[in-house]
């Protein structure tokens, strides 16, 4: 064998091998709680989860909307809110520069979306945190929208539903994000005394500063299965304490057994258990 020949047929050996793989990974996913790999279109078929163990992948914050509501209902609100510079933080990157090229890559003006739909023909507010948004961080933005989103639902008399899905505060923002924390718990008291209800979904992952405001003050608080939810991480925390810590340590199931959610639901069942949920408010 000549070395044309030779040369010839490794690149096209690389060449067959490179594009079974872009076929496989088009075709299908491997889970990474079981182990089981499956077609694209059975995970589809589940919501985004897996056939064979339920593992919840990620999904973005309107199709977890879309999930619970009345298909075709939801009417964003406040939506041209963008984050300004007050503090001209710099990193590696100016702040601004970060804000817009998050806003191009997820085609939104910031991380939370806002707006009014409806769930079995009952109006509700509704609203959640965009992951893909620079971490899903809250900064003033973020609490301004949540804050709008309950104060509308005070004046409509409608309860209101929240999904987290946080890295914490937007460190960018400094003292400016982390008082968002206590503005958003104050407009929730406000919602509970005219009566009304907030029902706080915690989704993979809910962390930091959303975890210690607004987020663990829902009505009902109802966890994805295997979410992490937490104030500061279980790495950070054996770190600190120099002790390991138990088998699944802030994740979703354990806060069940340990109190602190009040039920871990199914993508599945959203919509009905959270249906539920309303009409026990009333």
């Amino acid at each position: 064998m000549g070395i044309r020949d030779f040369l010839r047929e490794k690149v096209q050996k690389v060449a067959t091998t490179d594009t079974r793989k872009e076929i496989d990974e088009k075709l299908w996913q491997k889970c990474g709680g079981c182990g089981e790999i499956n077609y694209h279109t059975e995970i589809a078929k589940h919501l985004q989860t897996c056939p064979k163990c339920g593992k919840h992948f990620p999904i973005s914050v309107k199709e977890k909307i879309d999930i619970i509501i009345d298909e075709g209902t939801f009417q964003e609100i406040d939506e041209n809110l963008k984050s300004l510079d007050p503090l001209k933080f710099k990193d590696q990157k100016k702040y601004p520069d970060r804000v817009k090229a998050a806003m191009k890559k997820m085609d939104m003006n910031d991380a939370f979306v806002s707006g009014i739909a409806r769930i079995n023909e009952r109006p509700v507010h509704i609203g959640g945190i965009e992951f893909g948004f620079l971490g899903g961080s809250m900064g003033s933005v973020v609490g301004e929208k949540i804050v709008r989103l309950v104060e509308s639902a005070i004046e409509k008399n409608t309860h209101v539903i929240t999904i987290s899905c946080s890295g914490g505060a937007r460190m960018q923002e400094s003292i400016l994000s982390l008082m968002q924390m206590a503005k958003t718990s104050a407009a929730l008291v406000k919602l509970r005394q005219k009566g009304l209800g907030h029902i706080s979904l915690l989704t993979d992952p809910t962390t930091g500063g959303v975890t210690a405001s607004y987020a663990m003050l829902g009505d009902i608080n109802i966890a994805e299965p295997g979410a992490l939810i937490c104030f500061a991480g279980p790495r950070v925390i054996e770190q600190t304490i120099r002790q390991t810590l138990p088998e699944g340590f802030q994740r979703s199931e354990f806060l069940l057994e340990h109190g602190m959610v009040d039920m871990v639901v199914h993508r599945s069942e959203w919509k009905s258990e959270i249906s539920k949920v309303l009409d026990f408010f009333g």
